[in-house]
């Protein structure tokens, strides 16, 4: 019992937070590239926070369930239909065994999650059920999903949650085609002179079609360095932001390579990832440099607002608190009835 892979979409992968502790061998990372619409996937569900998800981009997968489950999506909008009926995001639903999910094209955003309440029956490997399809290992055998593949559950989880019809979220967070990244500049920003770092702060770039979970390459006004941009090759962050020979800004993601011999101008503040992993074509992009200490505030905060979803989603709707809304509803019933 499990799910039913009808259509893979265009890159549909199992992800989880990521296979870390072995960049050293060369092994990428890898996990959910909108480390944010994963966690509140599975928060919806009360799965546990590194739980694996299936990640669709930009054209989302058709699935059939084989058996009773809840599930929780999150991110940009593939305007998703249940048995050909439009499904809200951001909610937890009940499944049916038989019932065909099927997410469209990407209306908001480029990335959706996809959280099961019975888990993916999926192998750990060097501890993360993450898929990296460029080594081949990991997710489900390595590789995206494709039409006619069948993942079992891993567990038979309960069909019902508390506070079932409190648990959905009104979030909104992809719909704008321009955004202001945060950034600390560093660690090889000394490279470049002052012109050049306010070229890059103070200009607005494009997202070009060269974007994957890799990177993203930027089209705009060309940075200038002091004396080019090689450097001998260290280690590269998620988010970090490399200035080639050519002056135009490469963001590394979740698929990065482990090291990099280009200079590092600036990396982006782990809450605006996000930010940037849902950029579309076309979006513009703008930097801003903050301090240390306004990144690690903003982290606090976002870990307070996931706590409030938390509590949000932990108590009675409306609708049973309200006599009036209650007696409103039995009343169509009986109506229907």
């Amino acid at each position: 019992m499990g799910i039913r892979i009808i259509k893979g979409g265009m890159f549909t992968t199992v992800q989880d937070s990521g296979r870390t502790g072995y960049q050293d061998l060369g092994f990428h990372v890898c996990g959910a590239a909108d480390r944010r619409s994963f966690r509140i996937a599975n928060l919806l569900l009360d799965n546990p926070e590194n739980e694996a998800v299936l990640e669709c981009t930009l054209i989302g997968p058709t699935i059939e369930f084989t058996s009773e489950m809840i599930i929780a999506m999150a991110g940009g909008d593939f305007r998703p239909m249940i048995n050909d009926e439009p499904v809200p995001m951001y909610q937890a639903l009940y499944v049916r065994k038989g019932d065909i999910l099927k997410l469209g094209s990407a209306r908001s955003g480029r990335l959706c999650y996809i959280a099961f309440s019975n888990y993916l029956q999926i192998p750990v490997v060097m501890g993360s059920r993450s898929t990296d399809t460029i080594s081949g290992i990991g997710g489900f055998k390595g590789r995206k999903l494709e039409d006619g593949d069948y993942i079992e559950e891993r567990i038979k989880r309960r069909k019902y949650l508390p506070w079932f019809l409190s648990r959905k979220l009104e979030l909104h967070e992809f719909d704008s085609d321009k955004a202001e990244i945060r950034v600390i500049t560093g660690p090889q920003d000394d490279m470049f002179p002052e012109a050049g770092i306010r070229t890059f702060l103070n200009s607005e770039y494009t997202v070009t079609g060269n974007f994957d979970r890799m990177g993203v390459r930027l089209d705009g006004p060309f940075i200038e360095s002091r004396h080019g941009s090689d450097i001998i090759s260290d280690g590269i962050p998620f988010g970090a932001i490399q200035v080639p020979g050519h002056g135009k800004p490469i963001i590394m993601l979740s698929d990065r390579q482990t090291t990099g011999g280009y200079a590092k101008i600036a990396c982006v503040i782990s809450v605006d990832l996000p930010k940037v992993t849902q950029r579309r074509i076309s979006d513009k992009i703008r930097f801003r440099q903050v301090s240390v200490e306004t990144a690690q505030k903003l982290i606090r905060e976002e870990e307070l607002e996931f706590q409030s979803m938390r509590d949000q989603i932990h108590q009675p709707c409306k609708e049973v608190l309200d006599i009036r809304l209650t007696a409103k509803r039995m009343k169509q019933l009986f109506e229907e009835n």
